[in-house]
This record gives structure tokens, sequence and C-alpha cells, in this order.
């Protein structure tokens, strides 16, 4: 593990759900809730170990696998929705005796949060939207037909080879599948490691990594928004592509806040990001 070691180290655990286990990494203790943590697609909640371990500081955090995604059981959906992946997360929840909470999600994550908040304000207490895509039917068409293919294992081994250049590749275009002058990416590679786990999250998820991804692109994000009725903070990050549709997001939000913040998934820009998510966070703590 990487970065400051004085941070609190996650516990792993997994919990029984109808159709099989979510597997959960959680860190930290006091807060007047807990904090739930949803990843991007593809990947797991590992990609947030660094804001989990950040926000651990002040309060007990968790940062669920999405169903289908890392180590949590795929929903028994041939076709799930985010309102499917939302329900199953606060299905998750109540089984780990989780009542009422604060909410992060970001990119794929951001989506599943916003649909929780919806289902379920009762026991969402402010809602955190980090970097969401709000798409055209052009763009929508564009990403269900390309930015998360099915992929199956060969005795050839090539989904080895393919994982690595899809995971790398998200580093270097938007998207990754156009690999043009235009989409190109500024931000670089991240470090060894870092990459190293990123494929491995994704591998150990090939047959249902797709769907969440699918479902997000799929969402009516424009439409749903204006539901969300807890207090909402929208972020973003000057080295996410999706930065470009903050200020939209968070107009179509009733009441909804709107902050620039750093990347969560890296330690450098956890540290940034989660004095300005405590803030919000803590407002509602008095």
């Amino acid at each position: 593990m990487t970065g400051d070691m004085t941070l609190p180290i996650p516990r792993r655990g997994f919990i029984d759900v109808a159709g099989g286990q979510v597997h959960y990494r959680e860190a930290g203790a006091g807060g007047p809730v807990p904090l739930v943590l949803f990843h991007p697609s593809p990947g797991s909640g590992k990609m947030l170990t660094p804001l989990l371990r950040e926000m651990a500081r002040t309060r007990r955090t968790l940062a669920l696998d999405t169903r289908g995604n890392g180590d949590s059981t795929p929903l028994a959906l041939p076709d799930p929705a985010i309102a499917d992946f939302a329900a199953a997360a606060l299905e998750a929840l109540a089984a780990l005796g989780i009542g009422h909470f604060d909410l992060f999600g970001t990119h794929t994550g951001a989506s599943i949060a916003m649909e929780a908040a919806i289902q379920a304000p009762g026991r969402v207490r402010r809602l955190i939207i980090d970097s969401m895509g709000l798409w055209d039917a052009r763009k929508q068409a564009d990403y269900i037909a390309h930015n998360s293919p099915e992929i199956a294992p060969d005795l050839m081994g090539s989904q080895f080879l393919w994982a690595f250049n899809y995971c790398r590749d998200q580093y270097l275009f938007w998207p990754w599948y156009e690999r043009t002058r235009e989409a190109r990416r500024d931000n670089g590679l991240p470090a060894p490691e870092v990459l190293h786990d990123f494929v491995v999250e994704v591998l150990k998820a090939l047959p249902s990594y797709h769907l969440s991804y699918r479902a997000a692109a799929r969402h009516p994000k424009r439409d749903r928004l204006p539901l969300i009725r807890v207090p909402t903070l929208a972020t973003s990050h000057p080295g996410d592509s999706l930065i470009r549709y903050l200020d939209e997001v968070a107009a179509l939000i009733p009441g909804a806040g709107k902050a620039i913040a750093a990347d969560p998934e890296t330690p450098e820009g956890a540290a940034i990001a989660a004095p300005c998510y405590s803030a919000f966070l803590d407002l509602a703590a008095g």
C-alpha cells in the first residue's frame, strides 16, 4: 500500500445478500453517520482506497464493490439498470446494519449514488456527486456500442493483453477507444502498481464488468437529477474529462452546491479533496 502510512488501514469484508455476497472495504470510526463510497467503472472499491483512508481520519467510511465488479457477486439480471445497482447497494448496507449514511459516488458510482438517494431519501443524509457525464443521444449510442465490450477468456490468454491495454488507455484517451490526437488526455500514466491493481480488478470481473458501465450509459441522468431531494454537492477536478458537465449537473439538482476538488483516486488528490468533501458533510453535523 502506497501513500501516508499514518492513515487508517482499510479492513475488508463480505456481507451476504440475495443472490450472493457484496465485498467492501472499511476504515475509521466516528462522524455523525457513516460515509459510503461508490467507485467508478470499471474496477472496484479498491480504486477509492486513497479517499477511503483520508475520509476515515474523521468518520467511519466504507467502499463497496458494485455488484458484478471486484469481488461482489453479479446481479442475477441479464441487463440490469442503474436502479438495480442502487437497490442492491441499499440492500447490502441494510445487511451491514447501516440505516442512515452519507454517500459519495464518482463516474458510474455517481449515477448509482444519485439513484440510491432518490430511492431512499430517508436513509441518505448528504450526497456528493463527482464527475458525472451527461450524454446526448449520439454520445450515448456511441458509448453503449464501444465503451464496454463483452470479453470472454480464451485458451490463448488474449483477455490478459486486452485488459491491460483497455485499462492503460483509460488514462491516455477519452473515451478510451478513440485513440486520436483530439481525444488524447494530458494526465499521463499512473504508477505501475496502480495500473496493475486496476487491471487485476477488471480481470476478476471479466464476465460482468460491462453491465454497470452500460447501465450508466443508458441512465437518463438529466431526467433523474431533478428528483434528488437530499442536500447535494456536485464536484469534479480539472484533470477529469467530465468536468465539462459540472455546471449542468449542479444546475439540474434542486439547491445543489458545486466545487472544484481533486482526483479522489490518487493519494495526492484525495488529500486535497477530502477537506472539501468533509466541509460539506460536516454542515449537517451541528
